[in-house]
């Protein structure tokens, strides 16, 4: 892992499907405190997982820049976030939540980390996490498959998520240079 003072390039996968708008508003500006927030993906919205019973997800991806450890990040700082917005995890684990957040990439490193594995198996899985990750870093290389996040994404068909133009997120420190590695249309 990075030494201290490193700073470090972190993709982080933000859902919600209790007042979303509000949650993932304010889990970004609470993740700039951390550092500094480079980009942020559309909002996207998709069905729940496990149970059709419950509201659609909201969902995008944050790339910040930070003086974070991974092992902090995923053990102390994140569950404390999720926490602090109203998050309590149950045996269920498709239940609603305020937020999740979920580390997706931490540099280019492959690592194991309390359970977790970076970078995050959902990259490939889960059409709302990829589509979002390759709207920002769609030149960016999967550390582990050798494809950029574009050509991850496009095996997913992208009628499965509607993308939501009418829901802006910002940081309030946001970066220079957000939306550099431009956009997928």
């Amino acid at each position: 892992m990075s030494p201290p003072g490193h700073v470090n390039q972190i993709f982080l996968s933000l859902g919600s499907n209790i007042e979303p708008e509000q949650h993932l508003q304010q889990v970004l500006q609470e993740l700039a405190q951390l550092g500094s927030v480079r980009a942020v993906s559309s909002v996207y919205e998709s069905s729940a997982l496990g149970r059709a019973d419950q509201p659609p997800y909201l969902n995008a991806v944050v790339h910040l820049e930070a003086e974070v450890d991974a092992r902090d990040l995923i053990c102390r700082l994140i569950p404390e976030l999720e926490g602090r917005l109203g998050r309590v995890r149950t045996a269920d684990k498709y239940a609603p939540r305020p937020i999740d957040i979920d580390l997706l990439l931490f540099n280019e490193e492959v690592l194991e980390v309390a359970g977790h594995s970076i970078p995050s198996p959902e990259i490939r899985e889960r059409s709302f996490v990829a589509w979002p990750l390759a709207e920002i870093a769609p030149t960016r290389v999967h550390p582990l498959e050798g494809r950029t996040f574009r050509e991850i994404a496009s095996a997913f068909d992208p009628r499965a998520l509607t993308r939501r133009p009418d829901i802006q997120l910002t940081a309030g420190r946001l970066g220079a240079e957000s939306g550099s590695e431009g956009r997928l249309r």
